[in-house]
């Protein structure tokens, strides 16, 4: 196959790997992430790649190093066959997306495009057609430091950050929950991290709370950070000695693009595709997940223009997960799921 080394930074790199067709059917991406999470704290070897009781252990093996395995075999398997589908296959392997995602914002800037494509996150058997757009914020809230036996000359940032948490739990939590979207659930957050402080014995003179943000379609990124900038303008007035900043988390930030929504395109030929190859392989519906995580099928759909479905093997219960493992069949059945994906629509 044609193979292209596109750096990212660094030493970092996006593998692009294409199988040529004829030129007289749509053409397609297999996307897949070659980062991988810290090994953290591991109940098993993490890099072992060892087979046991019909699992390959280790970190990446479900998300998602198995996934891009069966797309690179089901295009060899494709070439070894002597087929030659009328429109290309574009193997997309992109470093970053577990934090950045400066991968897959490299392949759509470097003009790479295809009439659909499958991101291979594990979905066990299943598919999802759309997904909510991710945003990390970081509020810094600023205090006043004094000794611990008088306190009462500082300001305390850990109880001005409680009477932020406690607002928004009161006031833009049950707003979130009445936003729903028929593909991807409700509108939701987490308050994912907070510190502040030095000692005991010092009034806190700052404080952190970190937000991991998951959004609709409808919202983007400037009106989500707008109601959590409402709700500290609010407390200022309430009280002159609150102070907070909110600032986008640089470990989530892109170069130019957001971690956007997937947005659903069940009219799409590749969801139709999909549908099919996976209704003919379970002999039942296919169930379509509907609240999953952020994906790169986010940044190809919304700044690549490209109608995608994220489908593959394993379990999404095993990312990122202390004994992290995926089926050996699951990674022999995609094999074949991607190949007739390929074939249909490309054909």
């Amino acid at each position: 196959m044609e193979v292209e080394f596109q750096k990212v930074e660094g030493k970092r790199r996006n593998v692009i790997a294409k199988l040529r067709g004829n030129g007289t059917g749509k053409s397609l991406i297999f996307s897949g992430h070659t980062d991988t999470v810290p090994p953290y704290e591991m109940t098993i070897e993490p890099f072992s790649g060892e087979i046991k009781d019909g699992y390959v252990l280790g970190r990446g093996a479900n998300d998602m190093k198995g996934a891009v395995a069966c797309m690179i075999t089901a295009m060899i398997n494709i070439k070894n066959k002597g087929e030659v589908l009328g429109g290309d296959i574009i193997l997309a392997a992109a470093v970053g997306e577990e934090e950045k995602s400066d991968g897959t914002e490299h392949v759509v800037k470097s003009g790479i495009t295809a009439d659909g494509a499958i991101v291979g996150e594990p979905s066990n058997y299943g598919y999802a057609l759309g997904h909510r757009g991710l945003e990390w914020l970081e509020i810094r809230i600023e205090g006043k430091v004094a000794h611990g036996g008088i306190p009462e000359l500082g300001i305390n940032a850990i109880s001005k950050a409680a009477k932020l948490i406690r607002k928004i739990e009161e006031e833009l939590m049950p707003k979130l929950k009445e936003r729903q979207n028929e593909w991807m659930g409700p509108s939701v957050m987490n308050f994912g991290l907070i510190k502040g402080g030095t000692q005991p014995s010092s009034v806190a003179d700052s404080c952190i709370i970190q937000i991991d943000r998951r959004y609709l379609p409808e919202e983007n990124v400037k009106s989500v950070i707008k109601e959590y900038q409402d709700i500290i303008n609010e407390l200022r007035e309430e009280d002159p000695e609150f102070k907070a900043e909110i600032v986008r988390m640089d470990s989530n930030l892109m170069d130019e693009y957001d971690h956007a929504p997937l947005i659903a395109q069940p009219n799409s030929e590749i969801a139709k595709t999909v549908y099919g190859v996976l209704k003919d392989f379970n002999n039942k519906e296919p169930n379509i997940e509907k609240r999953r995580g952020w994906t790169d099928a986010g940044v190809l759909s919304t700044y690549g223009k490209i109608p995608t479905v994220v489908t593959g093997p394993g379990d999404l219960k095993y990312s990122h997960a202390k004994d992290e493992k995926i089926p050996v069949a699951d990674l022999v059945n995609y094999v074949d799921i991607y190949a007739k994906i390929a074939e249909e629509f490309c054909r």
